[in-house]
């Protein structure tokens, strides 16, 4: 009985573009095929999938959500992981803290930023704020031998502090822990966060980076101080 991933595996093809492919997959150094299909594409062929057997607002049940997501993923191509990734983030509503180990073993397989963030960010992320359950999961997370896991702690972070929620003294606690670590992506997650932090609460931001100035890394301390104020980025620069 064909599935609902068979159309959205079906659009990505037509949509794919061999340069493009060849282009992507040297960019992210994947062990993926790749279809070469654009990020924007991707997730309007999601949307519209969607769209088309929800037609009436009767919406995926829990189980048939996570079933379309394990069958794009199952399949070792950049962008049906892509896009299983986009089904479970545009159906959240029907996702929570049970469903942890799942994306957890999502992430330990995904082994880049461009399927790791999503998953962190916007996943991982509205379901923890809104699942206090979640919390054991992240501070596990936050101390994995795996710095992709790791890193998706940080980012867990993102979306709700952007927006000037979420818990900072967590990722406080989280990103101290892994200030004086040498992989590049800790080192730019923590970064990214405390700039996207600082968009609304760049004293925030200000007050906690200058006394760490001194133990963080120059991929960290450029990405946070991009939002500060001339004078807050001198004096963070000079404690450095």
């Amino acid at each position: 009985m064909p599935t609902l991933a068979e159309p959205v595996d079906r659009e990505l093809r037509d949509r794919g573009r061999d340069a493009r492919a060849q282009k992507e997959k040297a960019y992210l150094k994947s062990a993926l095929d790749h279809y070469g299909v654009s990020v924007p594409d991707t997730r309007a062929i999601v949307r519209a999938a969607l769209r088309g057997v929800e037609p009436s607002g009767t919406k995926l049940s829990h189980v048939e959500v996570v079933d379309l997501a394990r069958e794009l993923w199952a399949v070792p191509v950049h962008e049906r992981r892509a896009a299983a990734a986009m089904v479970l983030i545009q159906t959240q509503d029907r996702l929570g803290a049970g469903d942890a180990s799942f994306i957890e073993g999502l992430l330990r397989e995904a082994k880049t930023w461009a399927l790791v963030d999503p998953l962190a960010g916007d996943l991982v992320g509205p379901l923890s704020e809104r699942d206090t359950a979640f919390d054991p999961v992240l501070e596990r997370w936050a101390s994995d031998g795996d710095f992709w896991i790791r890193r998706s702690a940080l980012l867990a972070h993102l979306v709700p502090l952007r927006q000037g929620r979420g818990d900072f003294d967590r990722f406080s606690r989280f990103a101290d822990a892994m200030l004086e670590e040498k992989e590049f992506f800790i080192r730019k997650a923590i970064g990214w966060v405390l700039r996207d932090i600082s968009r609304k609460r760049p004293d925030l931001v200000f007050d906690w980076i200058l006394p760490r100035a001194h133990r963080t890394s120059g991929v960290t301390i450029r990405e946070a101080v991009k939002r500060l104020s001339p004078e807050q980025r001198e004096s963070v620069l000079n404690a450095r």
